[in-house]
C-alpha cells in the first residue's frame, strides 16, 4: 500500500505495478485532483494556466492500481494496517508513505493556518492557496510591496522561493511596474544564488531586493491585520505577503512513528525503509535521504528505487544499491531558465554527493543556453507527468 499520490507516491505505484503485476498495489490519496508544485510559479508569472498543473488519478486506476480517495487517519505498524477517513481499515504487507511536507506555522509569531488565509504560503499541493496568492497579486495596487518569507533548510525545493520571486517580478514588470519585491530570508545564502542575482540585475533591475539574516532578513513575526512583518532589525509594510514557513515531514509521518526529533524520516538508502519502523518505507520530501534534495525530480526517482527494492524483497532477493541523479530547473523569465544537477551514492547509510558532481548552469551562459534550459524544464514536466498520471 502507498499513501500519498504526489510525484513520489504515484511514481512508486506505477513502478511497483510494472515490476511485478502479481503484487496488489493500492494508492491512497486525499484529493481526487493533484496540483503539481513544479512549474507552478509560472502561473504567477502568467506564463501557464493553473489547469496545466492539475492531474487526476483515472489513468493510474486504469493501469490496475486500486485508488482510494481518502485521508489516512491512523497507521498501526505492528498490526500492519492503515485506517482511512472513510472508516475503512486496510491491511498491508509493505507500506510506503509519501506524505510530503507539513508547515511549521508556529515558527513565525502571528502566523497560523488561519493567517495563511490572508498571507498565503502556496507551498503545498493546495490549489486554493495558490489561487489566493495569484488573486492577491492581481488585486494589488501598482506601487505595492510583495514580501516573500523564505525558510531555512531543509525545505521543499530549495530554489523555489527565488524562482517565485522571479516569476512575480515578471508579472509586476509588465502589469505593475512601480511595485517591488522584498525577500526576507532565514538563510545567508541560497541555491544558485549568483545565477539568480545576475538574472535579477539584468531582467528586473530595482524590482527584487534580497535580505539575508545578517542584513535584517530573518522574519520573526507577522501581523496580518496591519500587514507588517517584523525582522530582527526592521519592520516591513507589505501589500501582499507570501509566507513560506519552515517545514517537516507530513503529519502522517508522526502518526506512523517514522519521524525522528528532526521532524524528518530517516531511511535506509537501499530500500527507503524507515529506520524507525520495519516494513514501512518513506519516500519523497518527507524522507531524510542524506544529501538528496527535496524535489519532485528526486521524489519520482526515489519512488522507482523503492518500488524496485520492494519487488526484490517480495521475491526473496537482496536489493542492490542505486546511484541517484537530481536535476532542478528554475524559470526566471520567458525563455530563460537555470538549472542545477547532481549525482548521489549511498555511503555509510545515507546518500552522499558523488565527488564534484553538483553543477549549476554556467554564470556566463548565452541566451540560447537559458532558452534551452527553459525548453528542457517544460519537456521534463510534460514527460514525468505523462509517465505518472497520463
Amino acid at each position: 500500500m502507498i499513501v500519498g499520490g504526489g510525484f513520489a507516491g504515484a511514481s512508486c505505484a506505477r513502478a511497483l505495478r510494472a515490476a511485478d503485476p502479481k503484487i496488489a498495489v493500492t494508492l491512497v490519496e486525499a484529493r481526487s485532483t493533484y496540483t503539481a508544485p513544479p512549474m507552478s510559479n509560472a502561473v504567477l508569472g502568467e506564463l501557464r494556466d493553473l489547469s496545466s498543473q492539475q492531474f487526476r488519478y483515472d489513468k493510474i486506476a486504469s493501469a490496475g492500481i486500486t485508488v482510494k480517495v481518502a485521508s489516512a487517519t491512523a497507521v498501526d505498524a505492528q498490526a500492519h494496517n492503515v485506517t482511512l477517513s472513510t472508516g475503512d481499515k486496510l491491511s498491508y504487507d509493505r507500506l510506503v508513505l509519501a506524505p510530503g511536507i507539513a508547515l511549521r506555522f508556529d515558527a513565525i509569531a502571528g502566523y497560523s493556518e488561519a493567517a495563511a488565509a490572508q498571507a498565503p504560503h502556496a507551498w503545498t499541493a493546495d490549489a486554493a492557496q495558490f489561487d489566493l496568492l495569484h488573486r492577491q497579486l492581481e488585486a494589488m495596487d501598482d506601487g505595492g510591496t510583495v514580501a516573500i518569507v523564505a525558510p531555512d533548510n531543509p525545505s521543499r525545493c530549495p530554489p523555489g522561493p527565488y524562482e517565485r520571486a522571479s516569476m512575480i517580478a515578471n508579472y509586476l514588470k509588465a502589469k505593475k511596474p512601480r511595485s517591488k519585491i522584498v525577500i526576507l530570508d532565514a538563510k545567508d545564502s541560497f541555491t544558485m544564488q549568483q545565477l539568480f542575482l545576475k538574472a535579477w540585475k539584468e531582467l528586473y533591475p530595482g524590482i527584487i531586493e534580497w535580505k539575508s539574516p545578517s542584513n535584517g532578513g530573518n522574519a520573526s513575526a507577522i501581523d496580518v491585520a496591519k500587514k507588517t512583518i517584523e525582522t530582527d532589525f526592521d519592520n516591513y509594510q507589505y501589500a501582499v505577503a507570501n509566507v513560506i514557513p519552515p517545514q517537516k515531514a507530513g503529519a502522517l509521518a508522526a502518526l506512523a512513528g517514522v519521524a525522528d526529533r528532526s521532524g524528518w524520516c530517516p531511511v535506509d538508502p537501499l530500500t527507503f525503509e524507515s529506520r524507525q519502523q520495519k516494513n514501512v518505507h518513506v519516500i519523497g520530501d518527507a524522507a531524510f535521504a542524506g544529501s538528496m534534495p527535496k524535489s519532485a525530480y528526486s521524489g519520482a526517482i526515489e519512488g522507482k528505487v523503492c518500488a524496485t527494492a520492494i519487488a526484490q524483497l517480495f521475491a526473496g532477493k537482496a536489493p542492490a544499491p542505486s546511484n541517484l541523479g537530481s536535476n532542478c530547473y528554475s524559470l526566471v523569465a520567458p525563455n530563460y531558465a537555470i538549472s542545477i544537477t547532481g549525482n548521489f551514492a549511498p555511503v555509510n547509510g545515507e546518500y552522499t554527493e558523488v565527488d564534484n558532481s553538483i553543477k549549476s548552469s554556467p554564470l556566463d551562459a548565452p541566451a540560447s543556453r537559458r532558452a534551452d534550459d527553459a525548453k528542457d524544464a517544460d519537456a521534463w514536466f510534460r514527460t514525468i507527468t505523462s509517465e505518472i498520471f497520463g
